[in-house]
């Protein structure tokens, strides 16, 4: 694979970073002309597995068709995203962090057919995650479990949830495991309303929430998902951070899907639903495993079952009534989210800034 370029775009608050993979190292003009294009519009967070997919997916498909494959990536905020692709953002495949995010393309007309989710097994699911905290190194708040994220003096980063995949699912699972554990959505409600108060910025996207952590030295735990946990620790190096694993999370599910009305417009259907069928390959199941994505497949999660704890979680399904429910209820405009979110300084320690 030769990447070609990376550069960004943005529209508002959007910022999509674009990689070009190709593969065309050793290939004839007439074999690059006898290429395709495919625009994969993604979450923040998922930028390093897609590059890796990318490369063994064009490979796979030069050796299968004698074609090559122009793959291009576009990543931001899950939410954000998909309020692109509405907005014409041509993208001819979309893999997100929540169902709400492709199920809002495929309402009123969207460019995606309503039946979707039947279309790939696990409900087009290929891969999961779940919420996790990250602490700096030695745990030096004592940060083990929900309680902890609200006691004095403690500075919590996380995504903003209005335009986030990620923010969404650490506001639903600090939401969601009270409710597991008590019963009571009034008690999680004002247990997530004393949360946001701890929390001194908010970024838009995954990616920017873990940049304000890790590089700018803001907060005392970072809300993520397990895999882009992961993926710190080994981008920074040993004894830096540590993950705490919450005793009740959410499940977090990355389903995909065709842009039906793109990838005909484009001629590129029959590559489209190849890019996503390979999630499923043992190959790509095992790219997922080793980006630590907890994969579909149970023989290569029994392969890998040693980096992935056993986990308590619960889906949106389970506490929520699924994600139309929760996006309505929590993150409509005038929802529960805004109606709690006051932006006000977090308790001020070493590791604030009062930009909310």
């Amino acid at each position: 694979m030769n990447e070609c370029f990376r550069h960004s775009w943005s529209a508002g608050v959007l910022v999509i970073w674009t990689i070009l993979a190709v593969c065309s190292i050793g290939h004839s003009t007439n074999a690059m002309a006898d290429s395709q294009e495919l625009l994969n519009v993604s979450y923040d967070v998922s930028r390093e597995f897609y590059k890796a997919y990318n490369a063994a997916f064009a490979r796979h498909w030069l050796e299968k068709t004698g074609r090559s494959a122009v793959l291009r990536q576009s990543h931001g905020g899950s939410t954000a995203q998909a309020r692109a692709v509405l907005a014409g953002l041509e993208a001819d495949v979309v893999t997100m962090n929540q169902e709400s995010d492709i199920a809002i393309l495929a309402e009123q007309g969207g460019p995606i057919a309503k039946n979707w989710r039947e279309r790939l097994p696990n409900h087009s699911v290929p891969f999961t995650s779940t919420i996790v905290f990250l602490v700096r190194s030695g745990n030096p708040k004592r940060l083990h479990d929900w309680p902890d994220l609200i006691r004095p003096g403690v500075a919590v980063i996380m995504p903003n949830p209005k335009t986030s995949g990620n923010g969404r699912y650490s506001y639903l699972a600090a939401w969601g495991q009270l409710v597991k554990q008590t019963g009571s959505h009034d008690k999680a409600r004002q247990f997530v309303h004393d949360l946001l108060q701890h929390v001194p910025v908010f970024a838009s996207g995954g990616r920017g929430a873990t940049t304000t952590f890790l590089q700018r030295d803001i907060g005392d735990v970072l809300l993520t998902f397990e895999h882009e946990v992961s993926l710190i620790q080994k981008e920074a190096g040993t004894g830096r951070f540590e993950i705490v694993y919450p005793t009740v999370s959410i499940l977090a599910e990355s389903p995909v899907a065709v842009v039906d009305r793109v990838a005909d417009k484009h001629g590129t259907r029959v590559l489209a639903e190849a890019y996503l069928d390979y999630l499923y390959s043992e190959e790509g199941q095992e790219l997922a495993a080793r980006h630590h994505y907890r994969p579909s497949s149970a023989a290569v999660m029994r392969k890998h079952a040693s980096q992935f704890p056993a986990l308590n979680v619960f889906s949106a399904d389970d506490v929520f009534g699924g994600w139309q429910n929760a996006i309505a209820t929590h993150f409509s405009s005038g929802g529960v989210f805004d109606q709690m979110y006051q932006p006000t300084a977090a308790p001020s320690d070493g590791h604030r800034e009062q930009s909310r």
